[in-house]
């Protein structure tokens, strides 16, 4: 017996593993997202009532990309597990600078 197919986005599913700094070697914070710009977008204008806005930690300042949720997740998780030196050293390998990447994005 055979079943009709559904047909399938061709569209890839993309997550985003991103820090946040509220300035150079400041307050940093680790999140998820499946839509970077929008997500970033939120936590510069305040609409997201979370540790950001209360600290203003609102540049991003290094993400990374992977096509699988769990995976996403998992590193996540262990980003927000490091210590601090380690995230600032996982920054500044990629943005030596601290430029707000947002508007590269």
């Amino acid at each position: 017996m055979s079943f009709p197919r559904k047909r399938e986005s061709i569209t890839m599913n993309r997550y985003f593993v991103y820090i946040l700094s509220s300035t150079r070697n400041g307050t940093l914070y680790v999140g998820i997202t499946n839509n970077l710009k929008r997500r970033i977008y939120e936590h510069k204008n305040g609409l997201v009532e979370v540790f950001t806005k209360k600290y203003k930690v609102h540049e991003l300042v290094y993400f990374e990309q992977t096509d699988n949720v769990y995976s996403a997740i998992q590193r996540e998780k262990q980003i927000k597990k490091w210590n601090r030196q380690w995230k600032i050293e996982l920054v500044e390998k990629e943005n030596k600078n601290w430029e707000d990447l947002y508007f590269k994005i």
